[in-house]
């Protein structure tokens, strides 16, 4: 494995950051800030619509705005398959609702609660992540 771009001062700016608006987020709403429930929510249930839209809204807009501010190049780089994409987001989709959750409620709220069920499924997606770019990369 290489290491291109080892960055430990923004990486732990970057947790830091994050941990601080899963924080936000719950003393605010007092709900986690899993990414797949805020999306299903925003999808599917009239309760908190418009605080899930503007979770979402954040997402999008914040590696904007760095680009923009910063004028750095985030350089992001995705298959133009319009099939794999369909189908990697439907797996995605069944693997959310399968596990309970996703990387961001897992990975983020569940282990920090000390939760055994997102400790376990956390080794299961970094696990399958790392087969994945090994049998791809």
């Amino acid at each position: 494995m290489n290491i291109i771009n080892f960055t430990p001062l923004s990486a732990f700016v970057g947790g830091i950051i994050i941990g601080l608006a899963v924080i936000l987020f719950f003393v605010g709403n007092g709900r986690l800030a899993g990414v797949s429930s805020i999306v299903n929510n925003a999808l599917v249930s009239k309760q908190n619509r418009t605080d899930n839209f503007l979770f979402i809204v954040g997402l999008v807009l914040g590696p904007i705005f760095y680009a923009f501010f910063t004028k750095n190049n985030i350089p992001f780089l995705i298959t133009s398959s319009l099939p794999i994409i369909i189908i990697a987001g439907f797996l995605v989709g069944i693997g959310t609702k399968v596990g309970r959750g996703c990387t961001s409620g897992h990975g983020i709220c569940g282990i920090s609660l000390l939760s055994l069920r997102s400790i376990t499924a956390t080794i299961i997606f970094m696990i399958t992540a790392i087969i994945t770019v090994r049998l791809i990369g």
